[in-house]
C-alpha cells in the first residue's frame, strides 16, 4: 500500500479516536471546548498560515496570503450571520445549519489535508513524512472539534457520530484525490491560507465564548492555553 494512503488510514483513526473521546466525556464538555479552542486557533496560527506562507507566499505574496486568510474569516463570518437569520424555530433543531457548515468545513479542511499530504509525497518522501506528522498532530484535535461543534450547535449523539465518519474519512479521500490530478503550490498555499482563516473564526468566535459560558473562566482558559501549547509543540516537533 501507498505510504500516503497508510498516512490517511492513520489520519482516520486518530480523528475517530478524538471524536469518540470528545463524545464519552460529555459532561465535561466546557473544558473539552476550551482545549478544542485553544487547538484551533494553534492549528490556524503555527500549522495553516506558515504552509500557506510557504507554499504561496513567493508566488502569490505574503500580504495577498494575508489578505486571504482574513477572507476566509470574513467569509466564515458572513454565511454564520446569515444562518443566524435563517435558523428554525424550534429549539432542537434551531442551530442544525451551523452545525452542517462548521462540522462540513472541518471536513473540507480534513480533505485538505489528504491533499496536502499526498502532494507532498509527490514531492519526496522526507517533504510527505513532515507534513504527514504535522497532519496527524492535530488530527486527535480535530476529531474532538467536528463532535464539539455539531453538539454545541443542537446535534444529538447520531448527527455528531456521522460527522466524525465524514470528517476521518476526508483526509483520506484527499490523499486519493492526488493520484488523479495535480495543484500547484500557489493554489494550495492560497486554499491554506482560506481555511486558516475559517479556522480563527471557529475558534475565537464560537469555540472560545461558549467554552466560558456558565462555567469557571480560570479551568476553561487554563485548558484553551494548554490546547494552543500543546498543539504548538507537536507542531514544532513535527516539523523539526
Amino acid at each position: 500500500m501507498p505510504a500516503p494512503l497508510l498516512i490517511g488510514l492513520a489520519a482516520f483513526c486518530s480523528t475517530m479516536l478524538g471524536g469518540l473521546v470528545a463524545l464519552r466525556l460529555r459532561d465535561r464538555l466546557h473544558l473539552i471546548l476550551g482545549f478544542s479552542a485553544g487547538a484551533v486557533l494553534a492549528v490556524a496560527f503555527f500549522d495553516l498560515l506558515p504552509e500557506a506562507l510557504d507554499l504561496g507566499g513567493a508566488s502569490v505574496g505574503s500580504t495577498n496570503i494575508v489578505a486571504l486568510m482574513a477572507l476566509g474569516f470574513l467569509v466564515y463570518l458572513l454565511l454564520d450571520r446569515l444562518v443566524l437569520l435563517h435558523k428554525h424555530c424550534d429549539d432542537a433543531g434551531e442551530h442544525a445549519p451551523q452545525s452542517h457548515i462548521r462540522a462540513g468545513s472541518l471536513s473540507a479542511h480534513s480533505f485538505l489535508d489528504g491533499v496536502g499530504i499526498g502532494l507532498a509525497f509527490q514531492v519526496s518522501a522526507t517533504v510527505g513524512l513532515v507534513v504527514a506528522l504535522a497532519v496527524l498532530a492535530h488530527d486527535f484535535s480535530d476529531g474532538v472539534n467536528t463532535v464539539n461543534v455539531v453538539v454545541r450547535h443542537g446535534g444529538d449523539r447520531k448527527n455528531a457520530l456521522r460527522w466524525l465518519v465524514v470528517d476521518a474519512l476526508a483526509p483520506v479521500l484527499g490523499v486519493l484525490a492526488t493520484f488523479l490530478f495535480a495543484v500547484s503550490s500557489s493554489v494550495l498555499g492560497a486554499l491554506l491560507a482560506l481555511f486558516a482563516g475559517f479556522f480563527l473564526y471557529i475558534g475565537a468566535a464560537d469555540l472560545v465564548p461558549e467554552s466560558h459560558h456558565e462555567h469557571p473562566t480560570f479551568w476553561t482558559t487554563a485548558a484553551t492555553i494548554l490546547g494552543a501549547a500543546l498543539l504548538f509543540a507537536i507542531i514544532r516537533l513535527a516539523s523539526v
